[in-house]
């Protein structure tokens, strides 16, 4: 049997090798590295695949994000609500452009933010909201845009670890992640459900105005060459990256089925256990399991993590310092906030592995080491 792995990029490249070879040779014989054909392909298979009316690729997730708050005109001092329980990436943009992060609370049960926390955290400053589909769930994004109506502001969607997950609103209608706000963001970082073998990112709008200033940001603020309108930067996903997306975005369905039925296997696994919360998924979702994470309640978690790793078993740790507990903004004078959800969390969530390519064996082996070491210590006072 194979290792473990918390992601198996080596297995899923060999299952698709030939396709994602013949990808990359045909760029290497067309050499058009930068605009090629297969980034105008992808983007437009990527806009068929989520219904987004205007796709823009740009460099990674983080550029995405940077990329969407220059285009809404966010000035210095002005504020955003944002979830602290989340990868650094959504907040530093954030601080980068000299915006005030404003950090609120997220459910407990989803990890998702919260829209009463929202609603308290909202001032005059208050210009944009930025929800995290944390994990790979959606976010209750049908309660955060009536408050963005209700309060005149923007909507963000961090939806580097979900895209393809779906969110129902209570009409019925069925929306992919990623596509509800004014704006959404993802990343395509190797790890990601749908990943290049580099960096590389996306936006997404239905704004056709909005499409063409997000555009012309990642392109150095051009619309034509040597003609630069605004202030922009240099955001591009280079047409390797995009050939290979495209191979991997036609089994992304395929892709997410297999790791729900990891996630249904861990479920089953850990059901009814005193110590373990499992995953919840809000009734309407569809949870694309970026992630699968669990809660321990009086279980030493860190042996926990090296009783698995002494039997070569990964986990992480996703995250264990939050936003607004971060250095960087205590510097910028941000951040300090009481989320003592946020803080509780940080203490008992521990992710395990789930890929594409796991087998039953692995998970075997990974739900029999988490019981037996949990019923084999003594809860912690």
């Amino acid at each position: 049997m194979r290792p473990i792995q918390m992601v198996d990029l080596k297995e899923q490249y060999l299952h698709i090798k030939d396709e994602v070879d013949a990808a990359i040779h045909q760029v290497l014989d067309t050499t058009a590295f930068i605009g090629g054909k297969a980034v105008q392909d992808f983007t437009s298979n990527l806009a068929a695949f989520t219904g987004a009316r205007h796709v823009i690729p740009c460099a990674n997730g983080t550029d995405a994000l940077q990329i969407a708050m220059m285009a809404l005109g966010l000035q210095p001092g002005d504020e955003v609500i944002t979830p602290s329980f989340t990868y650094i990436a959504t907040t530093e943009v954030v601080a980068l452009l000299k915006l005030k992060p404003v950090f609120v609370e997220v459910d407990p049960q989803t990890f998702c933010i919260d829209p009463v926390a929202i609603e308290q955290a909202i001032t005059p400053r208050t210009k944009a909201i930025v929800p995290v589909h944390l994990y790979g769930q959606s976010a209750p994004m049908e309660a955060i845009l009536d408050i963005a109506r209700r309060h005149d502001l923007y909507v963000i969607e961090d939806n580097a670890q979900a895209i393809g997950a779906t969110y129902t609103f209570s009409d019925g209608t069925v929306k992919q992640t990623g596509t509800m706000g004014t704006i959404g963001t993802t990343s395509f970082f190797p790890s990601k459900n749908l990943g290049c073998y580099g960096d590389g990112g996306a936006i997404f709008t239905d704004d056709d105005a909005l499409a063409d200033k997000l555009r012309m940001i990642a392109n150095h603020g051009q619309k034509v060459r040597y003609y630069h309108e605004v202030v922009g930067c240099n955001s591009r996903l280079d047409t390797i990256q995009a050939a290979i997306l495209d191979v991997k975005l036609k089994r992304l369905n395929d892709y997410i089925a297999a790791r729900q039925q990891v996630a249904a296997a861990y479920n089953q696994a850990f059901a009814g256990h005193p110590a373990i919360t499992t995953p919840k998924v809000t009734e309407g979702n569809a949870h694309v399991y970026h992630q699968y994470t669990l809660q321990l309640e009086g279980v030493d978690r860190d042996g926990l993590q090296q009783y698995l790793a002494a039997r070569s078993i990964p986990s992480m740790i996703y995250y264990p310092v939050p936003a607004h507990r971060q250095r960087m903004f205590t510097d910028l004078g941000a951040g300090g906030e009481d989320l003592p959800v946020t803080d509780w969390l940080t203490q008992r969530v521990i992710s395990l592995p789930i890929h594409t390519e796991m087998l039953p064996e692995h998970i075997e082996l990974i739900t029999s080491g988490v019981l037996s070491y949990i019923e084999h210590t003594k809860p912690q006072s």
